[in-house]
């Protein structure tokens, strides 16, 4: 783990009390931990640690900007993140996670990398749905993505599908379709006729 030495924190060499350390994210740090929910961004990590008799608090301050794909149109937009994060670290035999934020490290080592860590935290602040703002997303896609999807929708020329593009609204009322009929739908539409019977 020789590219994310600058995360390793020595815990064991730490005096009881309090110690604060900074770190920079960027491009450079996503693409190396190579993580599927982020690949570039800016992020600045301010890290408290609390040494006590027991254990060691961690206090992260997370602010900055992240790239992800547009779950719309693919292409590239930035998402701000603003996240405090806690992790309480203690000694022990051999390495365990008992909680989201209880880590237990083999107390030969005495150090922790946090570089995992700090991209779970970034990860977990990105929101699960991320759009462009209406009219923002690529109007190439957007247009191929009117074209192809098979519900009949509001067309007002902008790109805004609604939250869902019609996906949570399964009727099996007749739409007006005229297309082939799917034989499964059949007979489910006999399944709800016997429920109202």
């Amino acid at each position: 783990m020789g590219k994310f030495e600058l995360y390793n924190v020595d815990l064991k060499n730490l005096t009881p009390g309090v110690h604060d350390f900074e770190y920079s994210l960027e491009n450079k740090f996503f693409v190396d931990i190579d993580g599927t929910e982020v690949q570039k961004g800016k992020v600045k990590v301010h890290l408290s640690v609390k040494r006590s008799a027991v254990m060691f608090e961690m206090n992260f301050q997370i602010q900055g900007t992240v790239i992800v794909p547009c779950d719309r149109c693919l292409d590239d937009m930035e998402v701000p993140i603003d996240t405090h994060n806690r992790l309480i670290v203690k000694f022990g035999k051999e390495y365990a996670e008992e909680s989201d934020e209880i880590v237990i490290i083999p107390e030969e080592e005495g150090a922790i990398n946090l570089a995992w860590f700090l991209y779970e935290f970034i990860a977990l602040a990105v929101p699960m749905k991320h759009v462009h703002a209406p009219g923002k997303c690529n109007k190439t896609m957007s247009s191929k993505l009117r074209k192809h999807t098979a519900r009949n929708m509001d067309d007002d020329g902008a790109d805004d599908f609604g939250d869902d593009m019609g996906g949570d609204d399964l009727s099996l009322e007749d739409n007006g379709d005229t297309g082939p009929a799917d034989p499964r739908w059949d007979a489910l539409k006999d399944l709800l006729g016997n429920d109202n019977n």
